[in-house]
């Protein structure tokens, strides 16, 4: 895994642990970040597991109340596959959590430093004009709206293509990757038609 990428999801997956200040950022080390990273993702799983155990006891709820009717039946069999898919959900958030220390050892550490932080902190600086601008794209919608990660997502990337020299369709490819790997079912889709978007409004000049 190129060490770009890396830094991007480290960027992506510790910003919401890490101070906003510019001063206070640059003085983060690597494994602050790493730390960062995999508490966001085993709190993701925590979170998730606790949903999933929640909806299993409703299904079972569900079965020991019924009569055998067909509808309570298929209403707590829909309960455990939800619950299937949300545990699935977890096992895959802790998984990345176990990823990440070993991707950085294989990149150069520096870089991957440097470049999450280089996000991180220009992110900061210009949230204001990037949101603007992601506000712009989403048409009849919020971006606080959104879930977290997807907010994120799209504000790394907005970032790289406006503040850091990245070319679009690399952002975006980027931004669709990540998507597919921390959003939900469909993310991915929703982030490349935002981000086409954004591109559209860049070309023509509209920033706010």
């Amino acid at each position: 895994m190129q060490a770009r990428r890396i830094s991007r999801e480290l960027a992506l997956l510790s910003i919401s642990q890490l101070p906003s200040a510019p001063e206070r950022l640059g003085t983060q080390k690597l494994q602050d970040l790493v730390v960062a990273a995999v508490r966001t993702l085993a709190t993701e799983a925590r979170d998730t597991l606790e949903a999933a155990a929640a909806e299993l006891q409703r299904g079972n709820s569900y079965l020991l109340t019924s009569e055998t009717r067909a509808s309570t039946t298929d209403t707590a069999r829909r309960m455990v596959a939800d619950a299937i898919a949300l545990t699935e959900t977890a096992i895959n958030r802790l998984g990345g959590a176990i990823e990440i220390p070993e991707f950085i050892q294989l990149a150069n550490q520096t870089d991957v430093r440097a470049y999450a932080l280089e996000i991180i902190t220009r992110l900061q600086e210009e949230r204001p004009q990037v949101d603007a601008v992601l506000n712009k794209a989403l048409i009849d919608w919020q971006l606080d709206r959104l879930a977290a990660i997807d907010q994120d997502i799209l504000r790394i990337a907005v970032t790289e293509m406006m503040f850091l020299g990245i070319p679009d369709k690399v952002a975006i490819n980027e931004a669709i990757e990540m998507a597919k790997r921390y959003s939900g079912d469909d993310g991915h889709r929703f982030i490349n038609g935002v981000l086409r978007k954004v591109t559209e409004h860049l070309k023509a000049g509209v920033r706010e």
